[in-house]
């Protein structure tokens, strides 16, 4: 293990992460299922670079993106279809970054707890942390039907200290979207942007007034 010098973990207890993007690089899987739709409506495909970078979007942002002159009436069945294709498939090529699960096993190596906040639905979530085994790793989980709000909204990340029993002044939460840094923000705790995540076209994480931005997982141990 390497020796943590790091003056940020030295005074946190919690690090919280956000999952699409920042944990796991689900782009892949997410995308095969978007490009079924498309198939299905005979439509072009969005180049995997532009897609993934609206996987923080959610399936909402994809079918829009895939789909930029559709009707609000039309938006809900494919949007659904894309969430039936997907969850068919939710570890086919998902996998956690590079650099993550070292960085996991060193926080649990340093006695420090981990949880996971996140928009995506509990059913597709739990199902891909059960097969990566990180499941039972985390001490709590809370998705974007958890609670009656979500990101930015700072709910479910107070949610996470709950029950993780952390508090603000000593934990930290790691996002790639705009919503994961005012999230973080609004509940009080370090915010910290991952940007080898999903960033969208024209977005800058040095521009999201984050506490750190980071480049590879690893990098916190030493901010």
């Amino acid at each position: 293990m390497t020796e943590l010098f790091s003056p940020l973990l030295s005074k946190i207890d919690t690090v919280l992460f956000d999952l699409d993007g920042t944990l796991l690089d689900t782009a892949p899987d997410l995308v095969h299922a978007l490009n079924r739709v498309c198939d299905d409506e005979g439509s072009l495909k969005p180049k995997f670079d532009l897609a993934r970078s609206y996987v923080s979007t959610g399936a909402v942002g994809l079918i829009k993106l895939a789909f930029p002159s559709i009707k609000q009436a039309e938006l809900e069945p494919l949007r659904l279809r894309l969430v039936n294709y997907y969850s068919e498939n939710l570890c086919r090529l998902t996998k956690p970054f590079n650099g993550v699960i070292p960085l996991i096993n060193e926080l649990e190596e340093r006695e420090k707890k981990w949880g996971i906040v996140t928009n995506k639905p509990s059913s597709l979530t739990n199902p891909i942390l059960n097969t990566l085994g990180l499941n039972s790793r985390c001490v709590c989980v809370v998705s974007g039907d958890t609670l009656s709000k979500r990101k930015p909204h700072p709910a479910t990340i107070l949610h996470a200290l709950k029950l993780s029993r952390g508090s603000a002044e000593r934990s930290v939460y790691i996002g790639d979207a705009p919503q994961d840094i005012t999230a973080a923000k609004a509940a009080g705790v370090k915010s910290v942007a991952a940007c080898w995540g999903y960033i969208m076209p024209g977005q800058n994480p040095l521009k999201w007034s984050a506490d750190y931005t980071i480049k590879s997982p690893q990098e916190l141990l030493s901010i």
